[in-house]
Protein backbone atom coordinates (compact mmCIF):
# COMPACT_ATOMS: atom_id res chain seq x y z
CA UNK A 1 0.00 0.00 0.00
CA UNK A 2 1.35 3.44 -0.28
CA UNK A 3 0.22 6.16 1.04
CA UNK A 4 0.94 10.24 0.51
CA UNK A 5 2.08 11.71 3.78
CA UNK A 6 3.71 15.34 2.63
CA UNK A 7 4.13 17.78 -0.31
CA UNK A 8 6.32 20.82 -0.83
CA UNK A 9 4.84 24.25 -1.14
CA UNK A 10 3.72 25.20 -4.83
CA UNK A 11 5.27 28.93 -4.99
CA UNK A 12 1.28 30.13 -6.38
CA UNK A 13 2.51 33.68 -5.49
CA UNK A 14 4.50 34.44 -8.50
CA UNK A 15 4.34 35.86 -11.96
CA UNK A 16 4.72 32.82 -13.79
CA UNK A 17 2.89 30.19 -12.42
CA UNK A 18 1.30 26.88 -13.86
CA UNK A 19 -0.95 24.31 -11.45
CA UNK A 20 0.74 20.74 -11.62
CA UNK A 21 -1.49 18.49 -13.24
CA UNK A 22 -2.49 15.94 -11.22
CA UNK A 23 -0.17 12.71 -10.95
CA UNK A 24 2.81 14.70 -12.36
CA UNK A 25 4.59 15.35 -8.88
CA UNK A 26 5.93 12.96 -6.29
CA UNK A 27 4.91 13.68 -2.61
CA UNK A 28 8.01 14.26 -0.22
CA UNK A 29 7.16 11.62 1.75
CA UNK A 30 5.55 8.06 0.87
CA UNK A 31 4.95 4.98 2.68
CA UNK A 32 5.40 2.08 0.69
CA UNK A 33 5.97 -1.74 1.08
CA UNK A 34 9.85 -1.08 0.75
CA UNK A 35 9.66 1.21 3.69
CA UNK A 36 8.92 5.23 3.91
CA UNK A 37 10.44 7.09 0.99
CA UNK A 38 12.21 10.86 1.98
CA UNK A 39 12.65 13.67 -0.92
CA UNK A 40 12.85 17.39 -0.79
CA UNK A 41 10.65 18.55 -3.36
CA UNK A 42 11.62 15.58 -5.87
CA UNK A 43 14.68 14.93 -4.91
CA UNK A 44 15.45 12.01 -2.85
CA UNK A 45 17.50 11.98 0.06
CA UNK A 46 20.72 9.80 0.70
CA UNK A 47 18.97 7.01 3.05
CA UNK A 48 15.66 6.78 0.25
CA UNK A 49 18.02 6.76 -2.28
CA UNK A 50 19.76 3.96 -1.05
CA UNK A 51 16.61 2.02 -0.28
CA UNK A 52 15.55 2.49 -3.54
CA UNK A 53 18.90 1.36 -5.48
CA UNK A 54 18.51 -1.34 -3.22
CA UNK A 55 15.19 -2.89 -4.23
CA UNK A 56 16.08 -1.87 -7.86
CA UNK A 57 19.06 -4.30 -7.74
CA UNK A 58 16.53 -6.61 -6.48
CA UNK A 59 14.59 -6.26 -8.83
CA UNK A 60 16.80 -6.47 -11.59
CA UNK A 61 18.10 -9.83 -9.80
CA UNK A 62 14.84 -11.41 -10.20
CA UNK A 63 14.18 -10.60 -13.39
CA UNK A 64 17.69 -11.80 -14.28
CA UNK A 65 17.52 -15.31 -12.49
CA UNK A 66 14.00 -16.20 -13.69
CA UNK A 67 15.15 -14.33 -17.53
CA UNK A 68 18.42 -16.73 -17.42
CA UNK A 69 17.24 -20.26 -16.78
CA UNK A 70 17.80 -21.96 -19.71
CA UNK A 71 21.54 -20.71 -19.84
CA UNK A 72 22.35 -21.78 -16.39
CA UNK A 73 20.15 -25.10 -17.38
CA UNK A 74 23.06 -25.74 -20.59
CA UNK A 75 25.90 -25.00 -18.48
CA UNK A 76 25.18 -27.38 -15.39
CA UNK A 77 23.76 -29.97 -18.80
CA UNK A 78 27.83 -29.13 -20.28
CA UNK A 79 29.28 -30.06 -16.73
CA UNK A 80 27.98 -33.27 -16.09
CA UNK A 81 28.59 -34.51 -19.46
CA UNK A 82 31.72 -33.24 -19.96
CA UNK A 83 32.73 -35.20 -16.41
CA UNK A 84 32.99 -38.37 -18.85
CA UNK A 85 35.12 -36.96 -21.63
CA UNK A 86 35.99 -34.37 -24.19
CA UNK A 87 33.22 -33.04 -26.38
CA UNK A 88 32.57 -33.79 -29.98
CA UNK A 89 34.20 -37.53 -29.41
CA UNK A 90 32.42 -38.88 -25.87
CA UNK A 91 29.33 -40.09 -27.03
CA UNK A 92 27.38 -41.15 -23.75
CA UNK A 93 24.37 -43.50 -24.26
CA UNK A 94 22.09 -45.28 -21.76
CA UNK A 95 22.20 -48.82 -23.38
CA UNK A 96 20.09 -50.03 -20.49
CA UNK A 97 17.80 -46.78 -20.59
CA UNK A 98 17.83 -43.76 -18.10
CA UNK A 99 17.23 -44.80 -14.22
CA UNK A 100 16.92 -42.57 -11.47
CA UNK A 101 20.41 -42.30 -10.56
CA UNK A 102 20.85 -39.94 -13.33
CA UNK A 103 19.86 -36.24 -12.21
CA UNK A 104 18.23 -34.87 -15.36
CA UNK A 105 15.11 -32.79 -15.77
CA UNK A 106 11.98 -35.12 -16.58
CA UNK A 107 13.73 -37.42 -18.25
CA UNK A 108 10.96 -40.43 -19.19
CA UNK A 109 11.96 -44.11 -18.65
CA UNK A 110 11.34 -45.80 -22.23
CA UNK A 111 13.00 -43.65 -24.75
CA UNK A 112 16.84 -44.66 -25.36
CA UNK A 113 18.50 -41.11 -24.17
CA UNK A 114 21.82 -40.68 -26.27
CA UNK A 115 23.48 -36.80 -26.18
CA UNK A 116 26.68 -35.34 -27.22
CA UNK A 117 28.41 -31.71 -25.84
CA UNK A 118 29.52 -30.41 -28.96
CA UNK A 119 32.26 -27.39 -29.24
CA UNK A 120 33.14 -25.83 -32.30
CA UNK A 121 35.59 -23.48 -33.36
CA UNK A 122 36.83 -22.04 -36.32
CA UNK A 123 35.44 -24.51 -38.98
CA UNK A 124 32.36 -26.17 -39.49
CA UNK A 125 31.95 -29.48 -37.96
CA UNK A 126 30.57 -32.64 -40.06
CA UNK A 127 28.29 -34.66 -37.86
CA UNK A 128 27.13 -37.98 -39.61
CA UNK A 129 23.81 -39.85 -37.65
CA UNK A 130 21.51 -42.87 -37.49
CA UNK A 131 18.92 -43.51 -38.73
CA UNK A 132 15.00 -43.81 -36.95
CA UNK A 133 16.26 -41.21 -34.43
CA UNK A 134 14.15 -38.06 -32.74
CA UNK A 135 16.95 -35.77 -31.99
CA UNK A 136 17.73 -32.00 -32.49
CA UNK A 137 20.61 -29.41 -31.75
CA UNK A 138 20.42 -26.53 -28.93
CA UNK A 139 22.96 -23.44 -28.77
CA UNK A 140 24.12 -22.57 -25.08
CA UNK A 141 21.65 -19.73 -25.08
CA UNK A 142 19.03 -23.05 -25.33
CA UNK A 143 17.97 -21.41 -28.38
CA UNK A 144 17.39 -23.93 -31.22
CA UNK A 145 19.02 -24.76 -34.29
CA UNK A 146 18.23 -27.60 -35.86
CA UNK A 147 16.32 -31.11 -35.42
CA UNK A 148 18.14 -34.16 -37.35
CA UNK A 149 16.57 -37.89 -37.46
CA UNK A 150 12.44 -38.55 -37.84
CA UNK A 151 11.66 -34.60 -37.30
CA UNK A 152 14.60 -33.51 -39.16
CA UNK A 153 15.94 -33.06 -43.27
CA UNK A 154 17.31 -36.32 -43.61
CA UNK A 155 13.90 -37.48 -42.59
CA UNK A 156 14.88 -40.81 -40.39
CA UNK A 157 17.27 -42.19 -42.15
CA UNK A 158 20.09 -40.55 -40.85
CA UNK A 159 22.45 -38.28 -42.69
CA UNK A 160 25.82 -35.88 -42.94
CA UNK A 161 25.20 -32.35 -41.09
CA UNK A 162 27.47 -29.61 -41.51
CA UNK A 163 27.10 -27.42 -38.18
CA UNK A 164 28.48 -23.85 -39.45
CA UNK A 165 30.21 -21.84 -36.27
CA UNK A 166 30.05 -18.57 -35.46
CA UNK A 167 30.51 -15.79 -37.77
CA UNK A 168 31.27 -18.16 -40.29
CA UNK A 169 31.87 -16.63 -44.13
CA UNK A 170 33.90 -19.32 -45.23
CA UNK A 171 32.97 -22.23 -48.37
CA UNK A 172 30.04 -24.61 -47.73
CA UNK A 173 30.41 -28.03 -49.53
CA UNK A 174 27.50 -30.07 -50.84
CA UNK A 175 26.01 -32.99 -49.52
CA UNK A 176 25.67 -31.98 -46.57
CA UNK A 177 22.08 -30.76 -44.38
CA UNK A 178 23.33 -27.56 -43.13
CA UNK A 179 22.56 -25.39 -39.91
CA UNK A 180 24.51 -22.65 -38.09
CA UNK A 181 25.12 -22.18 -34.46
CA UNK A 182 25.71 -18.55 -33.03
CA UNK A 183 27.75 -20.18 -30.11
CA UNK A 184 31.12 -22.70 -29.38
CA UNK A 185 29.01 -24.88 -26.95
CA UNK A 186 26.18 -26.60 -28.23
CA UNK A 187 23.67 -29.28 -26.43
CA UNK A 188 23.05 -32.38 -28.95
CA UNK A 189 20.45 -35.10 -27.71
CA UNK A 190 18.89 -37.64 -29.53
CA UNK A 191 16.17 -40.90 -28.35
CA UNK A 192 16.57 -44.27 -29.74
CA UNK A 193 13.52 -46.55 -30.02
CA UNK A 194 12.89 -49.93 -28.23
CA UNK A 195 12.28 -52.79 -30.55
CA UNK A 196 10.29 -55.64 -28.43
CA UNK A 197 12.06 -54.00 -25.46
CA UNK A 198 15.58 -54.24 -26.79
CA UNK A 199 17.97 -51.25 -26.95
CA UNK A 200 20.32 -53.13 -28.39
CA UNK A 201 19.00 -51.90 -32.14
CA UNK A 202 19.46 -48.04 -31.40
CA UNK A 203 22.69 -48.96 -29.60
CA UNK A 204 24.24 -50.87 -32.18
CA UNK A 205 23.59 -48.01 -35.30
CA UNK A 206 24.78 -45.50 -33.28
CA UNK A 207 28.01 -47.01 -32.01
CA UNK A 208 28.42 -47.96 -36.10
CA UNK A 209 26.94 -44.88 -37.52
CA UNK A 210 27.31 -41.64 -35.09
CA UNK A 211 30.27 -39.57 -35.69
CA UNK A 212 31.81 -35.91 -34.95
CA UNK A 213 34.58 -34.29 -36.64
CA UNK A 214 35.91 -31.30 -38.33
CA UNK A 215 35.31 -30.90 -41.99
CA UNK A 216 39.18 -30.89 -42.63
CA UNK A 217 39.61 -34.26 -40.90
CA UNK A 218 36.31 -35.76 -43.07
CA UNK A 219 38.89 -38.08 -45.48
CA UNK A 220 40.40 -39.59 -41.83
CA UNK A 221 37.96 -38.82 -38.89
CA UNK A 222 38.83 -39.38 -35.22
CA UNK A 223 37.23 -42.45 -33.72
CA UNK A 224 34.29 -41.72 -31.08
CA UNK A 225 34.26 -42.99 -27.78
CA UNK A 226 31.16 -44.12 -26.28
CA UNK A 227 30.12 -44.55 -22.78
CA UNK A 228 27.40 -46.28 -21.03
CA UNK A 229 25.56 -43.59 -18.73
CA UNK A 230 22.62 -46.23 -17.12
CA UNK A 231 23.37 -46.77 -13.73
CA UNK A 232 26.06 -44.01 -14.11
CA UNK A 233 25.19 -41.50 -10.70
CA UNK A 234 25.92 -38.13 -12.38
CA UNK A 235 24.49 -34.58 -12.15
CA UNK A 236 23.37 -31.91 -14.79
CA UNK A 237 20.94 -29.95 -12.93
CA UNK A 238 21.72 -26.34 -11.82
CA UNK A 239 22.41 -24.51 -9.08
CA UNK A 240 19.25 -22.41 -7.53
CA UNK A 241 21.38 -20.09 -4.57
CA UNK A 242 24.32 -17.57 -4.71
CA UNK A 243 25.82 -20.49 -7.18
CA UNK A 244 23.70 -19.93 -9.82
CA UNK A 245 25.32 -16.21 -10.92
CA UNK A 246 28.73 -18.22 -11.06
CA UNK A 247 27.26 -20.69 -13.70
CA UNK A 248 25.54 -17.87 -16.05
CA UNK A 249 28.87 -16.03 -15.73
CA UNK A 250 31.01 -18.66 -17.06
CA UNK A 251 28.67 -18.59 -19.74
CA UNK A 252 28.92 -15.06 -20.86
CA UNK A 253 32.73 -15.18 -20.56
CA UNK A 254 32.52 -18.25 -22.66
CA UNK A 255 30.25 -17.59 -25.56
CA UNK A 256 29.74 -14.84 -28.25
CA UNK A 257 27.25 -12.63 -26.37
CA UNK A 258 25.42 -11.42 -29.25
CA UNK A 259 22.91 -14.20 -29.64
CA UNK A 260 21.79 -13.11 -26.30
CA UNK A 261 18.73 -10.97 -26.17
CA UNK A 262 20.04 -7.38 -25.36
CA UNK A 263 17.27 -7.09 -22.41
CA UNK A 264 18.95 -10.25 -20.64
CA UNK A 265 21.77 -9.01 -21.52
CA UNK A 266 21.67 -5.54 -19.98
CA UNK A 267 19.92 -7.09 -16.40
CA UNK A 268 22.81 -8.90 -16.40
CA UNK A 269 25.14 -6.02 -16.89
CA UNK A 270 23.33 -4.09 -14.18
CA UNK A 271 24.35 -6.79 -11.39
CA UNK A 272 27.73 -7.20 -12.22
CA UNK A 273 27.62 -9.55 -15.06
CA UNK A 274 29.43 -8.36 -18.02
CA UNK A 275 31.47 -10.03 -21.09
CA UNK A 276 35.20 -9.52 -20.98
CA UNK A 277 34.92 -8.08 -16.92
CA UNK A 278 35.54 -9.84 -13.67
CA UNK A 279 32.42 -10.84 -11.41
CA UNK A 280 33.29 -9.86 -7.99
CA UNK A 281 30.45 -8.40 -5.79
CA UNK A 282 30.68 -6.60 -2.72
CA UNK A 283 29.18 -8.14 -0.05
CA UNK A 284 26.16 -5.79 -0.44
CA UNK A 285 25.71 -7.33 -3.93
CA UNK A 286 26.45 -10.49 -3.04
CA UNK A 287 23.48 -10.36 -0.02
CA UNK A 288 21.15 -8.83 -2.89
CA UNK A 289 21.89 -11.74 -5.55
CA UNK A 290 21.55 -13.82 -2.66
CA UNK A 291 17.83 -13.12 -2.10
CA UNK A 292 17.60 -12.85 -5.67
CA UNK A 293 18.48 -16.33 -5.93
CA UNK A 294 15.61 -17.65 -3.20
CA UNK A 295 13.29 -15.48 -4.49
CA UNK A 296 13.78 -16.06 -7.52
CA UNK A 297 13.73 -19.98 -7.06
CA UNK A 298 10.90 -20.01 -5.10
CA UNK A 299 9.22 -18.00 -8.05
CA UNK A 300 10.29 -20.56 -10.20
CA UNK A 301 8.58 -23.19 -8.53
CA UNK A 302 5.59 -21.28 -7.84
CA UNK A 303 5.27 -20.91 -12.03
CA UNK A 304 5.78 -24.49 -12.17
CA UNK A 305 3.62 -26.10 -9.66
CA UNK A 306 0.69 -23.20 -9.36
CA UNK A 307 0.89 -21.55 -13.05
CA UNK A 308 -0.80 -18.63 -12.59
CA UNK A 309 -1.64 -18.02 -16.76
CA UNK A 310 -4.47 -20.26 -17.28
CA UNK A 311 -3.44 -20.80 -20.59
CA UNK A 312 -0.86 -23.24 -19.37
CA UNK A 313 -3.88 -25.42 -18.31
CA UNK A 314 -4.49 -28.15 -20.02
CA UNK A 315 -8.25 -28.00 -18.74
CA UNK A 316 -9.25 -24.54 -17.27
CA UNK A 317 -10.84 -24.70 -14.23
CA UNK A 318 -11.59 -28.64 -14.71
CA UNK A 319 -8.65 -30.31 -13.80
CA UNK A 320 -4.90 -29.58 -12.58
CA UNK A 321 -2.98 -30.83 -15.38
CA UNK A 322 -1.11 -29.00 -17.25
CA UNK A 323 2.21 -27.38 -19.69
CA UNK A 324 4.69 -25.42 -20.32
CA UNK A 325 3.96 -24.64 -23.85
CA UNK A 326 1.12 -21.83 -24.55
CA UNK A 327 -0.42 -22.00 -28.16
CA UNK A 328 2.51 -24.74 -29.16
CA UNK A 329 4.86 -21.53 -29.15
CA UNK A 330 8.61 -23.29 -28.40
CA UNK A 331 10.05 -20.07 -29.39
CA UNK A 332 7.94 -17.89 -26.46
CA UNK A 333 6.55 -15.68 -28.36
CA UNK A 334 3.26 -14.48 -29.32
CA UNK A 335 2.02 -11.53 -31.17
CA UNK A 336 5.51 -10.38 -30.70
CA UNK A 337 5.45 -10.64 -27.08
CA UNK A 338 7.58 -12.68 -24.75
CA UNK A 339 5.75 -15.50 -23.14
CA UNK A 340 7.51 -14.88 -19.59
CA UNK A 341 5.93 -17.08 -17.36
CA UNK A 342 5.80 -20.30 -19.92
CA UNK A 343 9.93 -19.70 -20.95
CA UNK A 344 10.08 -19.73 -16.98
CA UNK A 345 8.34 -22.98 -16.21
CA UNK A 346 9.71 -25.05 -19.14
CA UNK A 347 13.39 -24.09 -18.91
CA UNK A 348 13.04 -24.75 -14.62
CA UNK A 349 11.21 -27.88 -15.31
CA UNK A 350 12.35 -29.77 -18.36
CA UNK A 351 15.21 -29.71 -21.47
CA UNK A 352 15.13 -29.38 -25.02
CA UNK A 353 13.99 -26.78 -27.47
CA UNK A 354 12.47 -27.97 -30.81
CA UNK A 355 9.12 -26.82 -32.96
CA UNK A 356 8.73 -30.58 -32.45
CA UNK A 357 8.22 -30.68 -29.00
CA UNK A 358 5.19 -28.48 -29.03
CA UNK A 359 3.69 -29.20 -32.13
CA UNK A 360 0.59 -30.42 -32.78
CA UNK A 361 0.63 -34.24 -34.89
CA UNK A 362 -2.50 -35.85 -34.44
CA UNK A 363 -0.71 -39.86 -34.54
CA UNK A 364 2.99 -38.82 -34.09
CA UNK A 365 5.20 -37.46 -32.15
CA UNK A 366 4.38 -37.21 -27.70
CA UNK A 367 2.07 -34.99 -25.62
CA UNK A 368 2.67 -34.45 -22.38
CA UNK A 369 0.34 -33.66 -19.39
CA UNK A 370 2.29 -32.16 -16.22
CA UNK A 371 0.36 -32.70 -12.42
CA UNK A 372 2.45 -30.81 -9.05
CA UNK A 373 -1.38 -30.91 -7.26
CA UNK A 374 -4.48 -33.59 -6.20
CA UNK A 375 -7.86 -32.93 -7.42
CA UNK A 376 -8.12 -30.72 -4.20
CA UNK A 377 -5.43 -28.36 -5.18
CA UNK A 378 -3.09 -29.74 -2.38
CA UNK A 379 0.59 -30.33 -3.56
CA UNK A 380 1.00 -34.50 -3.75
CA UNK A 381 2.62 -36.04 -0.60
CA UNK A 382 4.31 -39.27 -1.18
CA UNK A 383 2.91 -40.86 2.40
CA UNK A 384 -0.47 -41.14 0.73
CA UNK A 385 -1.96 -43.09 -1.58
CA UNK A 386 -3.54 -41.70 -4.66
CA UNK A 387 -5.17 -42.92 -8.19
CA UNK A 388 -4.99 -41.63 -11.04
CA UNK A 389 -8.53 -42.64 -13.68
CA UNK A 390 -7.83 -42.91 -17.12
CA UNK A 391 -11.19 -43.55 -18.80
CA UNK A 392 -11.73 -46.49 -22.05
CA UNK A 393 -10.01 -45.67 -25.18
CA UNK A 394 -6.74 -43.47 -24.03
CA UNK A 395 -5.68 -41.87 -27.08
CA UNK A 396 -2.22 -43.11 -28.22
CA UNK A 397 -1.84 -44.57 -31.02
CA UNK A 398 1.40 -46.15 -29.96
CA UNK A 399 1.56 -45.82 -26.45
CA UNK A 400 0.98 -44.22 -22.52
CA UNK A 401 3.22 -43.47 -19.76
CA UNK A 402 3.49 -42.21 -15.97
CA UNK A 403 7.14 -41.13 -15.00
CA UNK A 404 7.04 -39.79 -11.32
CA UNK A 405 10.03 -36.76 -10.37
CA UNK A 406 11.09 -35.35 -7.47
CA UNK A 407 9.88 -32.01 -6.58
CA UNK A 408 13.23 -30.60 -5.80
CA UNK A 409 15.61 -31.77 -8.57
CA UNK A 410 12.83 -32.44 -10.87
CA UNK A 411 15.11 -36.05 -11.99
CA UNK A 412 13.33 -39.12 -11.46
CA UNK A 413 12.27 -39.40 -8.15
CA UNK A 414 14.44 -42.07 -6.10
CA UNK A 415 12.80 -44.78 -4.58
CA UNK A 416 13.58 -48.53 -4.10
CA UNK A 417 11.91 -48.90 -7.94
CA UNK A 418 14.85 -48.45 -10.33
CA UNK A 419 12.39 -46.89 -13.33
CA UNK A 420 10.06 -44.96 -11.01
CA UNK A 421 7.03 -45.32 -14.07
CA UNK A 422 5.04 -47.41 -16.10
CA UNK A 423 3.29 -47.68 -19.58
CA UNK A 424 0.73 -49.90 -21.23
CA UNK A 425 3.08 -52.22 -22.17
CA UNK A 426 3.93 -52.54 -18.02
CA UNK A 427 3.61 -56.54 -17.80
CA UNK A 428 0.75 -57.74 -16.03
CA UNK A 429 -1.07 -54.07 -16.15
CA UNK A 430 -4.89 -54.44 -14.93
CA UNK A 431 -7.32 -52.73 -17.14
CA UNK A 432 -11.22 -52.13 -15.58
CA UNK A 433 -13.90 -54.32 -17.13
CA UNK A 434 -14.76 -51.04 -19.64
CA UNK A 435 -11.10 -50.70 -20.69
CA UNK A 436 -9.87 -47.72 -18.36
CA UNK A 437 -6.84 -47.88 -16.12
CA UNK A 438 -6.43 -47.06 -12.54
CA UNK A 439 -2.90 -46.18 -11.45
CA UNK A 440 -1.94 -46.21 -7.73
CA UNK A 441 0.86 -43.91 -6.32
CA UNK A 442 1.62 -44.80 -2.71
CA UNK A 443 4.58 -46.13 -0.46
CA UNK A 444 3.16 -49.32 -0.83
CA UNK A 445 0.80 -50.67 -3.40
CA UNK A 446 -2.84 -51.22 -2.71
CA UNK A 447 -3.25 -55.35 -2.92
CA UNK A 448 -4.10 -57.09 -6.20
CA UNK A 449 -2.56 -53.57 -8.01
CA UNK A 450 1.20 -54.14 -7.71
CA UNK A 451 1.37 -53.96 -11.59
CA UNK A 452 -0.58 -50.76 -11.48
CA UNK A 453 1.60 -49.00 -8.81
CA UNK A 454 4.55 -46.26 -8.92
CA UNK A 455 6.19 -46.47 -5.27
CA UNK A 456 6.35 -43.07 -3.48
CA UNK A 457 8.61 -41.82 -0.36
CA UNK A 458 7.06 -40.59 3.09
CA UNK A 459 8.38 -37.41 3.65
CA UNK A 460 8.88 -36.19 0.42
CA UNK A 461 6.92 -34.63 -2.69
CA UNK A 462 6.38 -35.71 -5.96
CA UNK A 463 4.90 -35.00 -9.63
CA UNK A 464 4.08 -36.71 -12.43
CA UNK A 465 4.17 -36.63 -16.48
CA UNK A 466 1.53 -38.35 -18.06
CA UNK A 467 2.93 -38.60 -22.08
CA UNK A 468 0.81 -39.87 -25.27
CA UNK A 469 3.38 -41.23 -27.48
CA UNK A 470 1.33 -41.03 -31.11
CA UNK A 471 -1.43 -38.70 -29.40
CA UNK A 472 -5.21 -38.95 -31.00
CA UNK A 473 -7.77 -36.52 -31.78
CA UNK A 474 -9.85 -37.16 -29.09
CA UNK A 475 -6.61 -35.90 -27.04
CA UNK A 476 -6.96 -32.08 -28.82
CA UNK A 477 -10.21 -32.13 -29.12
CA UNK A 478 -10.62 -33.00 -25.23
CA UNK A 479 -13.40 -35.55 -25.72
CA UNK A 480 -10.96 -37.78 -23.62
CA UNK A 481 -9.42 -36.27 -20.34
CA UNK A 482 -7.15 -38.13 -17.51
CA UNK A 483 -8.94 -38.07 -14.20
CA UNK A 484 -6.90 -36.08 -11.58
CA UNK A 485 -4.78 -37.44 -8.83
CA UNK A 486 -6.94 -38.16 -5.95
CA UNK A 487 -6.63 -39.67 -2.64
CA UNK A 488 -7.62 -43.03 -1.65
CA UNK A 489 -8.71 -43.28 1.88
Amino acid sequence: MITNLGWAEEPKNMKMYTDTPPGVATPDELKTSIGTLRSFDGVPDSKTTQLVYDNLDLQRATQAFLSTLQVASLYAMKEGLLEFGPANYTGLLFEDLMDSKALWLTPNTVSIYQVIWLEIGDEPLVIETPPNVLGFIDNAWFNYVMDFGNAGPDRGKGGKFLLLPPGYTGDVPDGYHVARTTTHGNWMPWRGFQVEGSTKQAIDQTKKLFRVYPLSQKDNPPKMNFVNMSGKPHNTIHRMDFGYWEEINAVIQAEPIEGLDPEIRGLLAAIGIVKGREFSPDARMKKILTEAAAIGSVTARALTARPSDQRHYLYPGERVWTNPFIDGRYDFLIDGARLLDSRTYMHFYATGITPAMAIRNVGKGSQYAIAYLDKAGDSLDGSKTYKIHLPPNVPAKDFWSFTLYDNQTRSMLQTDQRFPGLDNNTEGLKSNADGSFDIYFAPKPPKGMEKNWIQTVPGKGWNTIFRLYGPLETFYDQSWKPGDPEIVE
